[in-house]
């Protein structure tokens, strides 16, 4: 299917989302869920305005549509300070990077976004950026070249990414405050969902802004994308108000049950287990099997099937669960299920 990028449940942005940015928290305190991370990250900031000094670098991770770029923001409003905003794949060479730096003010905040993705070289070039706050430029080549190093203003790399562990160890190391962001409970989802209802007027019963934020998969970008297109719904089928059941039925008309599963979470669990017995089953394999990315497996399907159980990861492959069979309505037989070691 050459469209999953754009399904409804992808949390990777879209050009429609453009609204969320009005919707987008300023500050630490207006921002719902996520309570570990706020409490450390308002001990960084109230440390760091008592010393007047800078942030320490900071780096976000954990699957997209959690709000890493939310809390960037949140971050350099809370400091007062200027952003600057790019992503691992649009700086190309060193020089790209050595532009932005020598742009930077005292206290800035630098955000790169899929920071996992910055080339090699560009990388060496930001290590003493960060560390030392220092910019090293080679003037000239072959034996007349030589090496300038120009002194940088004190920033903060804020650093967001959806696959830690393809970060490089050196680049990860020189992050001081490292905080991971997970799904959000039903409870944070709906407080979300209410917010947005009264920022964006629209008339939503308390069913129906349980029976969004149910299906959101714990992902408030999801969350905000399925309001829209219930809003959409309401206006066009029904007589413009956000019930329960005109929620449930314009989530059912874009096929997304009351767990938050869409057709290819479906086609991937019904895969594992109609095709390979429930598993163990390798990723690219599965991928093939109902013509995906695997990478789009990794990062936008398999993270909420771990989190409601309904998938193991293993070293032979991925096994689909007793729970997955259930809500499928399959019939699980546990004496031809693998035994794993």
């Amino acid at each position: 299917m050459a469209d999953s990028p754009d399904k409804i449940l992808n949390p990777e942005p879209k050009p429609d989302d453009r609204v969320d940015n009005t919707l987008r928290p300023k500050k630490l305190s207006d921002m719902i869920g996520q309570e570990q991370v706020k409490e450390n990250l308002s001990i960084l900031i109230e440390a760091a305005r008592k010393r007047s000094e800078p942030l320490d670098h900071v780096l976000f991770y954990g699957p997209p549509g959690l709000g890493k770029t939310t809390l960037a923001h949140i971050l350099t409003n809370e400091m007062g300070v200027n952003i600057k905003i790019t992503s691992g794949p649009a700086i190309e060479r060193a020089g790209d990077l050595a532009s932005i730096l020598t742009n930077l003010r005292a206290g800035d905040v630098l955000f790169i976004d899929e920071i996992h993705r910055l080339g090699r070289i560009v990388e060496e070039v930001l290590y003493p950026a960060m560390e030392d706050f220092a910019l090293d430029i080679v003037i000239g080549k072959g034996p007349s070249a030589r090496s300038i190093r120009l002194k940088l203003p004190h920033f903060t790399v804020v650093g967001a990414t959806t696959r830690l562990a393809l970060l490089t160890a050196p680049l990860r190391a020189r992050f001081g405050a490292v905080y991971r962001l997970d799904f959000y409970s039903l409870d944070a989802m709906q407080a979300i969902v209410v917010r947005a209802v009264g920022m964006l007027d629209v008339p939503c019963e308390d069913g129906g802004i349980e029976a969004v934020a149910q299906r959101a998969r714990g992902t408030p970008r999801v969350a905000l994308r399925l309001l829209r297109r219930v809003r959409d719904y309401a206006q066009v089928r029904a007589d413009g108000v956000v019930t329960r059941a005109v929620a449930q039925d314009a989530l059912d008309l874009l096929q997304v049950d009351e767990l938050g599963l869409d057709d290819v979470d479906r086609r991937v669990l019904k895969t594992i287990i109609e095709k390979y017995n429930g598993g163990p089953v390798g990723l690219k394999t599965i991928a093939a099997s109902i013509s995906e990315e695997s990478d789009t497996l990794m990062d936008v399907v398999e993270p909420y099937l771990l989190q409601l159980g309904f998938l193991d990861r293993t070293q032979q492959g991925r096994v689909a669960t007793k729970s997955a069979y259930e809500h499928l309505d399959l019939e699980y037989n546990e004496e031809t299920q693998p035994k794993l070691l």
